[in-house]
C-alpha cells in the first residue's frame, strides 16, 4: 500500500524527515518496505534557467530554423538553434543548458548536448511547455514574464512539489490503516509516546446541506446480512472535466492515473478515509431506484473493463428499478452505468458490504480492486455517511454539482462498539515486563479506546468501530505493546535451553544430499504447492481426476495441489532465463498431492533441473553445455553417496521426456531422468534444452533404511593395478566387461574401471578398443607377481572366450 507523505501531513502537521517517520511507522506495526521520492515534474526542472533572447536571425540552411543568441546570466551569451515559429528577440524563455536531462510523457529521459544543426552550432535548447512537463502545448516555445531575472533557475519560478511515498506492507488485520487518515491516526499515537502531541485534522463536512430536493432515488436492500448499511445521494448539474491539480498530484503520487473529476474524487476519498465509493450516471438508472440484491446464477453482466461475466447467485449486485444490473457491489462497476463526459447528474453510493461475500466474489471473478481490498478486510461501518458527505462536497466544489436529495441511509441494525475487559496482571504476564498504569491509559487514549470503568485489577474498555481486529484482551495487550515499543521491552542476557539431539534419519539423509548438491553448484528452490489445473494436460501420465482442488482458491493459477514438481520448477527456470540467467542448476525437495478413489495421497520427491553451460564463461575454460550424461553422472554420484549400488537401467515410461531412462533397485523405481519434451518447454517460453530428474524420495529412504553398513579397518596390504587394452566388437558394452571380470575373480578383484575408448581408422571395421584398469588386493598378505599374472591371464582368457576380445 502506498502512502504519500505530503498527503499524510494534511492530517498531521509532522515535520520529521521521511526516513525517521518510516522507522516509527514500522515500529507501530505498519512496516515501511521502501520510501520513493516523487516529483510533480520529473527532474524538478534542474538545469533549466531563465534566458533572454538577444538576437534572432534566419538559419541559412533551413527555412524553419532560426539562430538565436541567448543571455543565460553568464559572462558570454550562447548560440542556440531553435525551430519554434514564435521565438523572437527580447523574449524571456526557459533554456535547457548543456548536460540537462529532459523527460517525455513516458518518463524516459534524454540529455541536452552540444551539437550542430544543419551546420550551425547549438549550445542548449529553448523549451516548450510540454518539454518541461508544465503543460501539453507544443505550438511554440514557452515565453516567460519579462520581469524575471536572467539566469534564475526555472524551478524557482514554478512551484515544484517533492513528495515521499511510503510503501507499507500492510498485514490483513490492519483494515483501520488502509487510508492516509488511518495511518495518520496511528502515527499520532506513536508520536505521543515520544512526547510530541499533534492535532489530528479530519476533513470537515459541516458545510453539507441539500441545495434543492429535485431528484429522489429510492433505495431497497433485500438482504441486510449481505449489506448491513447502504447510503446514497443524488447530485445534479455536474460537469465532467479534469480534476484540480492538487487531487491529480496526490493520486499520481500513489500510482493512480487521474481520469475525470468525478472518478478522481471517489478514488481520492477512498485513499483519504478508506471508504470505497461508486458514482452512477443517474440518467442510466431506470425508475430512479436502487435495488441491492442477488441475481440468478449465470446472469450476464459487463464490467467496466468491457469483459462480460457470468454472475453467481451469491454476488451482491446493485440494480436499477427494473432489476437491471449496474454494478458488482463492492468489487467493480458496470460499463452501462459508468460516468462519462456527457454525464450531468450522478447517484453517489457509499456502503458497507459483508466482507466474506466480497472476498468470495472477488476471487470468483479474479478481480482485485482497491474497493474489494478494503471491503473484504472490513471497513468502519460508521464512516459510510461521513465519507459520502465528504465526496459530495468535493464534487459540489470541483464539478459544479448541486446536492439534489437527502442522504438515503439504510442502516436497520446499528452495530455497537465492542466491549473488552483488560487485566493488568494478564498484560504483565504476556509482555514479560510491568508497564506503568498511567502509560497504559495514555496509550489507550491515543488509540481512541475509551475507558468505561476502572478497578484495581483492570479496565473496562470500548473499542472504536474502525478497529475490527481488536476483539479480545490479547488484542488490547498487543495494541499497547506495539505503541509502547517492542524495542523498549527489556530481555534477559541469559539464555536457558535444553539440548536436543535430532535423531530423525530422514532429515539426515535429506541434508546429506542437499549438502552434496549445493557443493556441486546447485541452488535449492521451494515452489508453491498450489498450481494451475491446466498443467495436467501437458502429460498423459498425470490424471486430471486425481487433482486435489481448493475449496476457496486464491486465483485460477493456484486452484489445485501439484501432482508433479516439474511444472513449478519450469516456472522458476523460465523466470531466470527471462532475466538473462541462462545456466541453471536447481534442486527441490517437495511433495506431490493426489486423490485416488476419494482418498488423498502425498508423495515426497527430489527433483533436479539442469540447463545451459556447466561453468561460467571464462577465457581459461571452454564452454561445455550440460547434457544427458552430465546429469546421469550427478545422479550416479548421489546414489553412490547413499550407498545404493546394483542399479538397473530401463527406458522411462514418463512422456514428459523426449529421451530418458529409469533407474531402479530390484523392482523399486528410484528415479526417472532425461531431456524435457520441447512441447512442454514451449508452454513456458523456454527455447533451450532442460534436463530433469525426478527421484521417488520415499523409495530412496526405504532402500537406504534397509541397507546394512559394514565398517572395516583399512588394509595394511597394498593395492595392485594392472591394465588391459582389449579389442572388442563395437556392440560390446563396458558393462559386459565389468560383469565378466567379477565373475572370473571375486575374491581379490576390488575395482574395474574404463579409462579410455578408441574407435578409428586404425582399427578393423566394427571394432573398438577398451583400455581397462583392474585393482587387486589380498586382505591377508602382499600379492606376489605369480599370483597377479595368474589372475590377469584368467581374466584375459575369459574376455577372449566370452567376448571374442583380442589383447592389443
Amino acid at each position: 500500500m502506498k502512502i504519500s507523505y505530503n498527503w499524510l501531513k494534511q492530517f498531521l502537521k509532522v515535520d520529521w524527515e521521511p526516513v525517521r517517520t518510516g522507522e516509527l511507522l514500522t515500529d507501530l506495526g505498519l512496516e515501511v518496505e521502501g520510501i520513493e521520492t516523487k516529483e510533480s515534474i520529473k527532474g524538478s526542472l534542474k538545469g533549466i534557467v531563465v534566458g533572454k533572447v538577444l538576437t534572432c536571425i534566419q538559419h541559412p540552411n533551413a527555412d524553419r530554423l532560426k539562430i538565436t543568441t541567448v543571455d543565460l546570466g553568464a559572462a558570454l551569451p550562447v548560440q542556440i538553434v531553435c525551430g519554434a515559429p514564435n521565438v523572437a528577440a527580447g523574449q524571456k524563455v526557459p533554456v535547457a543548458t548543456i548536460g540537462t536531462t529532459l523527460y517525455d510523457e513516458k518518463g524516459e529521459g534524454f540529455k541536452i548536448k552540444k551539437g550542430k544543426i544543419r551546420g550551425e552550432e547549438s549550445f542548449g535548447m529553448i523549451c516548450a511547455e510540454d518539454e518541461l512537463g508544465l503543460g501539453k502545448g507544443h505550438d511554440g516555445i514557452m515565453v516567460l514574464d519579462k520581469k524575471l531575472k536572467v539566469g534564475t533557475p526555472v524551478a524557482e519560478v514554478f512551484e515544484i512539489k517533492i513528495d515521499h511515498v511510503f510503501e507499507i506492507g500492510l498485514t490483513p488485520n490492519r483494515s483501520d490503516a488502509m487510508s492516509h487518515f488511518g495511518v495518520a491516526r496511528d502515527l499520532k499515537a506513536g508520536l505521543i509516546q515520544k512526547d510530541i502531541k499533534l492535532e489530528l485534522i479530519s476533513p470537515s463536512v459541516s458545510n453539507f446541506h441539500v441545495d434543492e430536493r429535485v431528484l429522489r432515488f429510492d433505495v431497497e436492500v433485500e438482504d441486510k446480512e449481505l449489506v448491513p448499511r447502504y447510503c446514497g445521494i443524488v447530485i445534479t448539474d455536474v460537469t465532467v472535466k479534469e480534476s484540480p491539480e492538487w487531487i491529480q498530484n496526490n493520486l499520481k503520487a500513489i500510482g493512480i492515473a487521474p481520469k475525470n473529476n468525478i472518478v478522481d474524487i471517489t478514488n481520492y476519498v477512498l485513499h483519504e478515509l478508506g471508504q470505497p465509493l461508486h458514482a452512477f450516471d443517474a440518467q442510466k438508472v431506470k425508475g430512479n431506484k436502487i435495488i441491492v440484491k442477488t441475481l440468478e446464477e449465470g446472469t450476464k453482466f459487463t464490467t467496466l473493463d468491457e469483459v462480460e461475466r457470468e454472475l453467481s447467485s451469491e454476488d451482491i449486485m446493485i440494480c436499477d428499478g427494473d432489476s437491471n444490473p449496474l454494478c458488482l457491489g463492492g468489487v467493480f462497476g458496470g460499463l452501462k452505468s459508468a460516468v462519462s463526459e456527457n454525464t450531468t447528474s450522478i447517484f453517489l453510493e457509499s456502503a458497507y458490504f459483508n466482507p466474506v461475500s466480497i472476498r468470495k466474489t472477488a476471487k470468483r471473478h479474479a478481480l482485485n480492486t482497491d474497493a474489494s481490498f478494503r471491503f473484504e478486510r472490513g471497513i468502519d461501518i460508521n464512516l459510510t455517511e461521513y465519507a459520502l458527505k465528504r465526496a459530495a462536497l468535493l464534487i459540489e466544489e470541483y464539478a459544479g454539482g448541486k446536492l439534489s436529495s437527502d442522504v438515503s441511509d439504510f442502516y436497520p441494525v446499528k452495530i455497537e462498539d465492542f466491549q473488552v475487559f483488560f487485566s493488568y496482571k494478564n498484560a504483565y504476564r504476556l509482555i514479560g515486563q510491568e508497564i506503568p498504569k498511567d502509560t497504559i491509559k495514555n496509550i489507550l487514549a491515543s488509540l481512541e479506546i475509551k475507558i468505561n470503568s476502572e478497578t484495581a485489577g483492570g479496565l473496562g474498555l470500548t473499542i472504536p468501530s474502525y478497529r475490527t481486529d481488536v476483539q479480545r484482551e490479547a488484542d488490547i495487550i498487543e495494541e499497547i505493546l506495539r505503541v509502547y515499543g517492542y524495542n523498549n521491552i527489556e530481555f534477559s542476557h541469559k539464555l536457558n535451553t535444553s539440548i536436543s539431539f535430532d535423531s530423525n534419519k530422514e532429515i539426515k539423509v535429506e541434508n546429506i544430499i542437499a549438502n552434496q548438491l549445493s557443493a556441486l553448484g546447485f541452488y535449492e528452490t521451494m515452489a508453491n504447492s498450489l498450481t494451475k489445473p491446466s498443467y495436467t494436460s501437458l502429460s498423459e501420465n498425470i490424471n486430471a481426476d486425481a487433482n486435489v482442488e481448493m475449496l476457496n482458491p486464491l486465483s485460477n493459477d493456484l486452484k489445485v495441489m501439484r501432482q508433479s514438481l516439474l511444472f513449478s520448477g519450469l516456472e522458476s527456470v523460465a523466470y531466470n532465463i527471462n532475466r538473462k540467467n541462462n545456466s541453471l542448476c536447481f534442486y527441490e525437495f517437495g511433495k506431490t498431492y493426489h486423490k485416488y478413489n476419494e482418498k488423498f495421497e502425498e508423495n515426497k520427491h527430489l527433483t533436479l533441473f539442469v540447463t545451459g553451460n556447466r561453468t561460467k564463461e571464462s577465457w581459461k575454460v571452454a564452454n561445455k553445455t550440460s547434457d544427458f550424461f552430465y546429469l546421469k553422472g550427478i545422479i550416479s554420484t548421489l546414489l553412490s553417496r547413499l550407498g545404493i549400488d546394483k542399479i538397473k537401467s530401463t527406458p522411462t515410461k514418463q512422456d514428459v521426456f523426449s529421451e530418458g531412462i529409469s533407474l531402479g533397485f530390484g523392482k523399486i523405481k528410484l528415479v526417472d531422468f532425461g531431456v524435457v519434451n520441447q512441447s512442454i518447454l514451449k508452454e513456458f517460453g523456454i527455447k533451450q534444452e532442460v534436463l530433469f530428474a525426478d527421484f521417488n524420495w520415499d523409495a530412496i529412504l526405504n532402500v537406504v533404511g534397509n541397507k546394512k553398513v559394514k565398517v572395516s579397518e583399512l588394509s595394511k596390504y597394498q593395492l595392485v593395478k594392472r591394465d588391459l587394452a582389449l579389442l572388442v566388437d563395437a556392440k560390446v558394452a563396458f558393462k559386459e566387461v565389468y560383469n565378466l571380470a567379477f565373475q572370473s575373480e571375486r575374491k581379490l578383484l576390488k575395482e574395474v574401471d574404463l579409462f579410455d575408448v578408441y574407435e578409428g581408422d586404425k582399427l578393423p571395421e566394427g571394432k573398438k578398443s577398451y583400455a581397462v584398469s583392474f585393482l587387486l588386493q589380498d586382505e591377508t598378505k602382499t600379492l606376489e607377481d605369480k599370483e597377479i599374472d595368474k589372475i590377469m591371464q584368467k581374466l584375459q582368457q575369459t574376455f577372449e572366450k566370452s567376448l571374442d576380445a583380442v589383447l592389443r
